[in-house]
């Protein structure tokens, strides 16, 4: 469940002045402070010519502005794997600001993972909640 990363006090949501701690994992050896909502889906063709993953660089483009607005420090990656044809956008963002997003149903994804879906060629579409730290 995608709510495993929010802060675990409720309370905690409502006091934006303050600054999330970091999250302890694995007895305290390490710990996260933001946190990744990835969407993914294969494509079909070669990575230089394909349709479906042209297609989904346009719906990129069309929503990019939407995520990135999704906090002032959200960062977003694009994966293209060439050989397994795995295309993947991870936004990533301060646990401070995961839990208001989450609140909103991680908008726009249900727009954006419904327009990748339509396109022909385009399969497995899923998402994940992952931390995202670096080290």
């Amino acid at each position: 469940s995608a709510s495993a990363f929010s802060p675990a006090s409720p309370a905690f949501r409502q006091m934006s002045s303050l600054k999330a701690e970091p999250v302890p994992l694995a007895n305290g050896s390490m710990s996260f402070d933001h946190v990744c909502r990835e969407w993914r889906c294969k494509y079909t063709g070669d990575k230089s010519d394909s349709a479906s993953l042209e297609a989904i660089a346009k719906v990129v483009d069309e929503y990019l502005p939407q995520i990135k607005a999704v906090s002032a420090t959200a960062k977003v990656n694009r994966l293209v794997c060439g050989s397994c044809l795995d295309f993947k956008l991870m936004t990533t963002v301060p646990l401070d600001d995961f839990g208001p997003w989450e609140g909103k149903e991680f908008s726009p994804e249900k727009e954006f993972l419904a327009k990748i879906t339509a396109i022909e060629g385009v399969s497995q579409v899923e998402t994940q909640t992952i931390t995202n730290v670096e080290i």
